[in-house]
């Protein structure tokens, strides 16, 4: 069996000593390489950016090679469909994922950006700054299109950034780092913008953790067990990304054809992937329009319906529902499986996402604006949908560019997470000749 990166934090926590000075001077040589970043204009981060974007598409045929000896480890090993489809890499993929540092390059540089500003009384002139954060640890797994987004969002934004990806995407993120590191070198800038400790295996994630000081910020992407093993193990700040326990709620005006094809988006459009729905909720008024088709469809499309009785009683004969359990409504499928439940109204849609969401994305489909209004006012997650498919908490469908994670705490960054969530602030103040007066 595959172990997780969450197995091997946890093994390496025992065990790493060995490796902390090594993982420590890769941080320095980051903090040095990031100062060239404070000081360089767009036009350079730009550049650099279309030279990753180039350098991954010629070197395509070599990542796709490599990431298939991962696929092929990780099904032997037994990863999850859901898993397997986030590590996969295609050269359509590949593509893609460098047509997202294309963008990011068309993007606003955040660095330097005035977020307010003033002259106060007595003369003094000040500006709150956007400013970069400096190093960023990222920690994730099964994701190699995560080191490349990491990478870019880190040099548009002026930051270092150190890598640990976990075995499971080790070939596919050795080809991918050494890719990027002689693009940047090729435009003149440091490699050590980008590396990865994945070498130092357990130990080096624990080591991560363990650099404060030398790391500014630690971004964990994976699942809630890598996730709590960072938020709780982690001397170094973290910016806590969540799983994404994402319900759907159709409302009893909703429009039945458009919130079909919605709700097969949402679950069936890419499974393995955070904002894919998880779990219906179906207002008793519309159950009886709604339901026969919506789960005829996803059992059409192979999901599993795991539902409570009055779903189970509105089947197509068929259609098979299992019954649902404490377990569904609290599950990250991650998969072609849902969870279907008939409520009685607004209120207990509302109070069915807050006992089981885990803040990600929800939505609601409706034609009453006072309903939609009450769902996104009372509705206590990252990012909430009218009308609209969940698939879209996403860094790139919002506009911001490739995105380093989804936030779903409330400190500095919440949601998609792109260039302004990965600066911080600096207030500098110009006086002419001024004290404190005592």
């Amino acid at each position: 069996m595959t172990t997780t990166l969450t197995d091997d934090l946890a093994a390496g926590s025992t065990r790493g000593d060995d490796v902390t000075a090594a993982v420590h001077e890769v941080a320095r040589r980051a903090q040095v390489a990031s100062r060239t970043l404070a000081t360089a204009t767009r036009a350079t981060k730009d550049a650099a950016l279309r030279a990753l974007a180039d350098a991954l598409v010629a070197d395509a045929d070599e990542i796709v090679a490599a990431n298939a000896e991962d696929v092929a480890r990780g099904r032997d090993g037994g990863l999850s469909a859901g898993l397997l489809d986030r590590l996969a890499l295609t050269p359509q993929r590949v593509g893609a994922i460098a047509d997202a540092l294309r963008e990011l390059a068309g993007l606003p540089d955040p660095v330097g950006e005035v977020v307010r500003g003033q002259t106060l009384p007595n003369g003094l002139r000040l500006r709150q700054l956007r400013v970069p954060m400096g190093v960023v640890g990222m920690i994730y797994e099964a994701r190699p299109n995560v080191t490349v987004d990491a990478a870019g969002l880190a040099l548009k934004s002026g930051n270092a950034v150190i890598l640990r990806g976990g075995s499971a995407a080790a070939s596919s993120n050795a080809v991918i780092v050494d890719v990027l590191r002689r693009a940047l070198g090729s435009v003149g800038l440091p490699a050590d913008l980008v590396q990865t400790i994945d070498v130092h295996g357990r130990p080096g994630g624990v080591a991560l953790m363990q650099a404060r000081g030398l790391v500014d910020v630690l971004v964990p992407r994976g699942g809630a067990d890598l996730i709590r093993t960072v938020v709780e193990s982690s001397t170094v700040p973290v910016i806590e990304t969540g799983v994404g326990n994402v319900h759907v709620y159709v409302d009893a005006t909703a429009d039945v054809a458009a919130a079909v094809e919605i709700v097969m988006n949402a679950k069936t459009q890419r499974v393995g992937v955070c904002n894919a729905a998880e779990t219906l909720l179906v207002h008793a008024d519309a159950a009886e329009a709604f339901l026969p088709t919506a789960l005829a469809a996803l059992a059409g499309a192979g999901v599993v319906l795991h539902g409570d009785a009055r779903t189970a009683a509105l089947a197509p004969g068929s259609v098979e529902v299992l019954p649902a359990t404490d377990v569904d409504w609290a599950t990250e499928y991650l998969a072609l499986e849902i969870a279907v439940r008939v409520v009685d109204s607004l209120d207990d849609a509302i109070e069915h996402i807050r006992t089981w969401s885990s803040g990600h994305t929800e939505a609601i489909l409706t034609r009453d604006l006072a309903a939609s209004e009450r769902f996104v006012a009372e509705v206590d997650s990252a990012a909430v949908m009218v009308n609209a498919s969940t698939r879209f908490t996403d860094g790139g469908e919002l506009g911001l560019g490739a995105e380093i994670g989804i936030s779903t705490q409330k400190l500095h960054a919440r949601g998609p997470m792109g260039l302004a969530e990965l600066t911080t602030t600096k207030w500098v103040v110009h006086g002419d000749g001024h004290v404190r007066p005592a």
